[in-house]
């Protein structure tokens, strides 16, 4: 009975805004249905309408086991998109049944219809970029996250994103401490290891872990920072600030990872973390069709990967030992301050 008496408050509601002079378009937003179905109960009059609803369903939904998980995450995050949705009920329960996105958003949209859960949505804009051949650019950039931990406390992350720009294949690596030099280009070589190559040229922000400062249209890398680069040979492009045309895909990428990833994830610990996102890119982010090229991130990968530079990991050099010349008294100046030696050092001649 509830069932019957939502579908047909819905439909009324539909009706109501139409009369009053409201769009197919504001309807579907307004109310978080498919303009296809506000279309669909448009068509239809009062009488048909309720003999349809009065026909006992036959069959049982595929997804009708789900229902309930699905409902109590609606009610409790209103915005949850059917993307999400989607992930969660695939890393939730590991029986979830082989179905396509389409299903999995009809579905959603109709328990949102049944228990009245609209979607409040937000205007996101999209811009093309041309494609680039296979193996010659990737992108990289940073994402900020406050979490809610398991205590209930707010823990802040940071996220190093990684993407080829053609293939969309996707690397994430997170931190709870902010990062320094040396652990981007860590993460780097992670990234490289887990796409299993190198691309011709990467595309950075103006980001102060990589640059110094730009004289006169030249920029100036960090000295750690450059050594890497020259050592690792890549080409390096840098956006100008408030340039998002530049790195759009990356760009997306963050939000992606901020929507879909990471909305009402629990913190747990920095290790699980990292373990749940890089299941999160095999399972949805790097293995479901990407919204722009409609093409699977991992398969094109393999194709990628034959234009790729073959992956070598890059050992750090070992530090360079000082020597110190030892006083009479057995005493070493380091940076301008002594400090005592055993007394015998002296005639070993040097420390």
């Amino acid at each position: 009975m509830n069932y019957y008496l939502n579908k047909l408050m819905t439909y009324h509601e539909v009706h109501k805004m139409y009369r009053e002079g409201n769009s197919i378009r504001k309807i579907s937003e307004h109310l978080g249905l498919n303009w296809r179905t506000v279309k669909k109960l448009l068509s239809k009059d009062d009488r048909s309408y309720q003999k349809e609803l009065e026909q006992p369903i036959s069959k049982k939904k595929l997804l009708d086991p789900f229902r309930d998980f699905v409902r109590e995450k609606l009610e409790l995050y209103h915005d949850t998109s059917a993307a999400q949705m989607f992930d969660w009920l695939k890393e939730q329960h590991p029986d979830f049944p082989s179905v396509s996105a389409k299903a999995v958003f009809n579905f959603v949209q109709g328990i949102r219809a049944e228990f009245n859960i609209p979607k409040v949505s937000s205007a996101r804009d999209f811009q093309m970029v041309e494609e680039l051949p296979y193996g010659s650019q990737a992108q990289v950039d940073f994402g900020f996250y406050n979490m809610t931990t398991t205590t209930n406390k707010q823990k802040r992350v940071q996220f190093f994103t990684f993407i080829l720009s053609r293939s969309r294949y996707k690397f994430i690596l997170f931190s709870d401490i902010p990062f320094t030099t040396a652990m981007v280009i860590d993460a780097h070589e992670q990234a490289f290891q887990f796409i299993a190559g190198l691309p011709e040229e990467i595309v950075y922000d103006q980001d102060r872990l990589f640059i110094v400062s730009e004289n006169l249209g030249d920029i100036v890398l960090t000295s750690e920072f450059s050594n890497y680069v020259r050592e690792r040979g890549i080409k390096l492009h840098f956006c100008r600030k408030s340039d998002p045309q530049s790195k759009g895909k990356v760009e997306n990428v963050v939000k992606y990872v901020k929507q879909n990833f990471l909305y009402n994830r629990p913190y747990r610990d920095l290790e699980t973390l990292n373990n749940e996102c890089i299941a999160w890119l095999h399972r949805t982010a790097n293995n479901l069709p990407h919204g722009t090229t409609k093409l699977i991130p991992l398969e094109e990968l393999a194709k990628e990967q034959m234009f790729l530079e073959q992956y070598h990991r890059v050992l750090p050099k070992p530090p360079q030992k000082q020597i110190y010349a030892v006083h009479k008294d057995n005493k070493v100046s380091y940076k301008g301050n002594f400090y005592s030696v055993p007394i015998s050092t002296y005639n070993a001649g040097i420390y």
